[in-house]
């Protein structure tokens, strides 16, 4: 059983490492090519789009594709929408993984925002020191008169100005987090909600030195069926499987 698994993510890596071997499955994972050196996966791969629905939609009928695993990042909207729209036109049964999203805890000084913009009003007109932690894609939306400290796993280009940038690929721990806002000084964070635990340590950190942090909202979550993790996208796999007989 032929099955494409969108990666780019913990819980796609998961379940690539799952279906490793797994004699009943030929599994293909497709990154999207954001990442210059991603880690190598246990099972075939690819790197790069599709074209938009409609090349998805014809890659799934060339290549006899009979599940398609949407592992895409949670704030990968545009192409979470593809998927579907794609498996509705190649008749392809689709599941997508979202984590839950990070919840608000006694002690946070959250202030939640739309999107990347409104985070760079919500710093205010004062100087402040900045801590990124948004990836490399969106930091056009941030400029003077911050300070900014941004952590991405390649180096952005262009760099905003006022910038220290530093290459790292988590997971990380709440004694390197704490550390790092210590050490840069920081005064407020940045940050997506995209859940998990491989950056929640950077959450926990502020929360323990009481560091605001601005906190950009999730898109609209994808059309159903959604599972929350690796295990309930296996799980659909399986089901999928007996189905079909495999």
């Amino acid at each position: 059983m032929r099955v494409l698994i969108l990666g780019g993510t913990t819980e796609a890596s998961e379940i690539a490492r799952a279906l490793a071997g797994e004699a009943r499955f030929a599994p293909v994972l497709s990154l999207a090519g954001r990442t210059q050196a991603p880690v190598e996966p246990p099972i075939p791969w690819r790197v790069g789009g599709f074209g938009g629905a409609e090349g998805l939609a014809a890659y799934l009928r060339d290549e006899r594709i009979s599940a398609l695993i949407d592992a895409t990042h949670p704030f990968a909207a545009r192409m979470k929408a593809n998927a579907a729209q794609a498996a509705a036109l190649a008749d392809v049964p689709r599941v997508a993984v979202l984590r839950p999203a990070w919840q608000r805890q006694d002690g946070d000084r959250w202030t939640e925002v739309a999107d990347m913009a409104r985070a760079f009003a919500a710093l205010g007109p004062e100087r402040r020191r900045v801590f990124l932690a948004i990836g490399r894609q969106e930091l056009a939306a941030f400029g003077p008169p911050h300070a900014y400290l941004i952590r991405s796993v390649d180096r952005p280009d262009p760099v905003p100005p006022d910038a220290t940038v530093i290459t790292a690929r988590g997971p990380f721990t709440l004694d390197a987090e704490r550390a790092l806002l210590v050490t840069h000084r920081i005064e407020v964070l940045v940050t997506k909600n995209a859940g998990g635990a491989a950056t929640m340590a950077k959450l926990a950190a502020a929360r323990g030195l009481g560091l605001p942090v601005v906190m950009v909202a999730r898109p609209a979550p994808p059309e159903p069926p959604v599972v929350g993790d690796a295990a309930g996208a296996l799980a659909w796999l399986a089901h999928q499987a007996c189905q079909r007989g495999v």
